[in-house]
């Protein structure tokens, strides 16, 4: 396996982190990594050394404000500035893996933005075609119930006059895996931001959530979506309507029992991950039509 890092400037100006994992010889298949909110491209040292030895490339970048790359921490002008800079990647990547089926798997916030990468219009068709199919972990597709209307309202009225103010706690550790090391490790984690989104990211996370959920039918390529069950950070519901929701007649859904929000880093990882690989390994070489 070779690690290799690069970076990129994205639309906005941003100095973009990236970091690839290449198997030895050629790539039967190449899968960009789109992260969560406040975390970081290099968490997913579990799928890398599932996929690599299987000839998948594993591709994985910063979003802008986030890891290594530059930018406000927990700000976004306008979420189309992440979905931008996930296309912008994906381009890159193709370009490295001419040959290779191109696939995309985004976590939470980064499921949010594969989301919206896929079925926004008036990109949608296109940015379909460029992929052999995409994966949804625990997306954060709907909005949370425990957030009150005024909260809501608040964050819309501040993103607008006081956009970078801090407004919400993003993440409570303990409920990311029931594996402490994983919590241990994300806590002592310098490249993660623990913390309170700012009132523009806040509002800008709703407007996409409503926005996949309105047009989630423009969504037609191979998808898979899994999350678990007793994940407390972002509701599976979300992720079982978005998926009744989606054009795609090629689609499968794992709610795996008992996990929380980061199915890959749980003591079950292992079937969770053999779960990934099989399904890549069957769409290989499956066509679609977006």
């Amino acid at each position: 396996m070779e690690h290799r890092t690069d970076s990129f400037v994205n639309a906005g100006g941003d100095q973009i982190y990236t970091q690839s994992w290449l198997p030895d010889g050629a790539a039967r298949a190449a899968l960009v990594i789109n992260h969560g909110l406040g975390e970081h491209s290099g968490r997913y040292n579990n799928l890398v050394e599932c996929l690599v030895p299987q000839r998948i490339a594993v591709y994985g970048f910063d979003l802008p404000g986030h890891g290594r790359s530059s930018g406000q921490r927990l700000y976004v002008r306008r979420l189309e500035d992440y979905v931008e800079t996930l296309d912008a990647y994906v381009d890159r990547v193709r370009q490295a893996q001419p040959q290779a089926p191109l696939f995309v798997l985004g976590h939470s916030m980064g499921g949010l933005i594969v989301a919206s990468f896929l079925s926004a219009v008036p990109h949608s068709r296109e940015r379909q075609a460029k992929l052999a199919g995409a994966i949804l972990s625990a997306p954060s597709v709907a909005e949370p119930d425990d957030v009150s209307p005024l909260v809501i309202w608040a964050s819309k009225v501040l993103s607008v006059l006081a956009p970078r103010i801090p407004v919400a706690q993003i993440v409570d550790p303990q409920w990311l895996s029931r594996d402490p090391e994983v919590v241990r490790a994300y806590a002592d984690d310098p490249l993660v931001s623990i913390g309170k989104i700012t009132a523009r990211l806040g509002a800008e996370l709703i407007a996409g959530q409503q926005q996949v959920m309105r047009d989630a039918a423009n969504i037609a390529l191979p998808l898979l979506a899994i999350h678990g069950s007793e994940d407390r950070l972002v509701a599976s519901s979300g992720t079982q309507k978005l998926y009744a929701a989606i054009r795609s007649e090629d689609k499968s859904i794992r709610i795996h029992d008992g996990l929380y929000h980061e199915c890959m880093n749980e003591p079950e990882c292992a079937d969770v991950l053999d779960g990934i690989a099989n399904w890549l390994d069957a769409h290989l070489d499956t066509p679609h039509a977006a």
